[in-house]
């Protein structure tokens, strides 16, 4: 029963960080956001049935396909609180404007929002949104549901290999990554992938897990490792390379 309450506590936590859904109070120990990671995958696929759920009675009342879409992405925007569009133009405008390692990170931590950050989200919903209204209503839900689970999967490995590019923030607190909680992590979103087929869910994860790659490499290059931007960034770059790879394999 311990072991269970462990679980349910780190679902919990799971969901205190990438997400606005209420969970209320952990009470008893609390556990650490390293402990959490494993079940990132889970908090995606509950904002993944939302948003499909969305999208469903958004085209069952007969709006059009791209307004549906748009509806289904505002969805997971709004459970999450734009968290990973906030990491994903956060890293744009540091990686863009600054030229030094100090100076990203400066422009990184700055809540304002510059050209290449806007540039970047402006991109990041226009191609969900195209993507995902290309597809057909029986092929969205899953792969809507799929596509959230899979992009928060890379995130624990992620922190398990890169190193905090910073003293403190979500990167630093979240770094106490176990191998177990990567390899939990990558079994459910590689599943939710090959519940779409397995030539479809191969290649999807193939793609997704080479961008991923890249933007770490980058990262690390540019800052010295992760951050939660970063990670952020990693999920947006996922989940937005995962829809064009089902938009080119579904549609």
């Amino acid at each position: 029963m311990a072991a269970i309450s462990q679980r349910l506590g780190e679902i919990r936590m799971g969901f205190m960080i990438l997400s606005r859904l209420p969970m209320g109070e952990i009470r008893g120990p609390v556990p650490d956001m390293g402990a959490s990671a494993w079940s990132w995958p889970i908090v995606g696929a509950v904002i993944g049935v939302l948003a499909a759920t969305v999208h469903g009675c958004a085209l069952g009342l007969g709006v059009p396909p791209v307004l549906a879409a748009s509806l289904a992405i505002l969805a997971g925007v709004m459970a999450t609180g734009g968290l990973h569009e906030d990491g994903l133009a956060d890293l744009a405008d540091g990686f863009g404007g600054g030229r030094t390692r100090e100076r990203r990170l400066e422009i990184m931590r700055d809540s304002r929002i510059g050209s290449y950050g806007a540039l970047a989200l402006g991109f990041s919903l226009i191609i969900r949104i195209i993507a995902l209204s290309s597809l057909s209503a029986g092929c969205a839900p899953a792969a809507i549901v799929a596509l959230a689970i899979a992009s928060r999967a890379p995130l624990p490995a992620a922190l398990f290999v890169m190193p905090s590019a910073r003293d403190d923030g979500l990167g630093r607190s979240a770094a106490q990554v176990a191998k177990r909680s990567v390899l939990v992590a990558a079994v459910l979103g590689i599943a939710a992938l090959f519940a779409l087929g397995v030539c479809v869910g191969a290649i999807t994860g193939a793609v997704i897990g080479l961008c991923v790659l890249a933007l770490g490499l980058l990262a690390k290059a540019r800052i010295g490792g992760q951050t939660g931007d970063v990670l952020g960034a990693m999920q947006q770059v996922a989940e937005l390379s995962g829809w064009i790879c089902l938009s080119a394999l579904l549609s």
